[in-house]
């Protein structure tokens, strides 16, 4: 038994993370009942079933970040898919916000304005075929806008993220049924930048 428990410790274990609001804070833009779907049935099942991998699997790590970028197949979509939606909800603001100083500089002097960027995000969001994720990242000191398919993520490439969008079709099957450009286009609105510049950093 005491074996069993000792090697049992060597394996990380994680626990779904709360949301950073309310789960209304988001209306009308995603409801409460696609939070509860999202967050408390989708997200769940990601951590639940990576932590059910990592009991069998051979993988030292100290953070979820390590666990993306150490495992492979099963394991790897799992936990990416537990990293990308952690990020996602952090990317989401109740507040209706724009960027502004050296934020608003930098995507201005990157896209050519901010309406310039907004239209490559939705353009990433909306022309992934089938499922997977748009981002914001920074790259060689400039922004990014880039897409990545399934659990995929820029984060397991060393790439430094720092907003995203879903686009999965849980993200959107409540309140916008199979609409992805609507729902791109109303979540374009409630994006995070404080969280942005703190990935900035």
């Amino acid at each position: 038994m005491a074996t069993s428990v000792a090697a049992r410790a060597r394996h990380p274990h994680f626990s779904l993370p709360p949301l950073p609001y309310a789960e209304d804070a988001l209306a009308p833009v995603i409801c409460a009942e696609t939070l509860r779907l999202h967050h408390g049935k989708h997200h769940q099942k990601y951590v639940d079933t990576m932590n059910q991998l990592l009991e069998k699997e051979q993988l030292q790590a100290s953070s979820l970040e390590e666990v993306v970028r150490h495992s492979m197949a099963k394991l790897f979509n799992n936990a990416a898919q537990a990293w990308n939606h952690d990020f996602y909800w952090h990317s989401l603001s109740p507040k209706r916000r724009r960027p502004a100083g050296a934020l608003l500089h930098q995507l201005e002097k990157d896209f050519g304005s901010y309406d310039g960027f907004a239209g490559k995000l939705a353009a990433a969001a909306n022309g992934q075929f089938g499922s997977g994720w748009a981002w914001l990242v920074e790259k060689d000191g400039k922004l990014e806008v880039t897409a990545t398919a399934n659990a995929d993520t820029p984060m397991a490439h060393g790439i430094k993220c720092l907003l995203t969008v879903d686009v999965w079709e849980h993200a959107y099957y409540v309140d916008y049924r199979n609409e992805r450009e609507r729902y791109v286009s109303a979540i374009l609105d409630r994006l995070n930048w404080q969280f942005v510049e703190k990935n900035l950093g």
